[in-house]
């Protein structure tokens, strides 16, 4: 992603009122993308809606399955859930 375009996403979020621009203490010309209220809002209602569906693939699925499955995950992404950092 060029940096022009991964601009244009922040002023998205920003714009939507999911996140804020503040300054970053350390360096004056930098700046921090904070989420919001409304933004942490968001990311776990997502958590929440992906939780249900995995929920229902246990369901479905004997344990020897969800372990497969589990672990084949597990090599495409190979270090979990992507986290924010705040």
């Amino acid at each position: 992603m060029t940096e022009q375009a991964a601009s244009r996403l922040v002023d998205g979020i920003v714009r939507k009122g999911y996140a804020e621009r503040r300054p970053r203490p350390e360096d004056a010309r930098a700046r921090l993308v904070v989420p919001t209220e409304r933004g942490r809002a968001c990311a776990r209602a997502a958590e929440e809606a992906a939780a249900q569906v995995v929920g229902g693939w246990a369901e479905l699925l004997d344990e020897g399955e969800v372990r497969a499955l589990r672990d084949r995950l597990a090599r495409i992404a190979p270090y979990g859930p992507i986290r924010p950092s705040w």
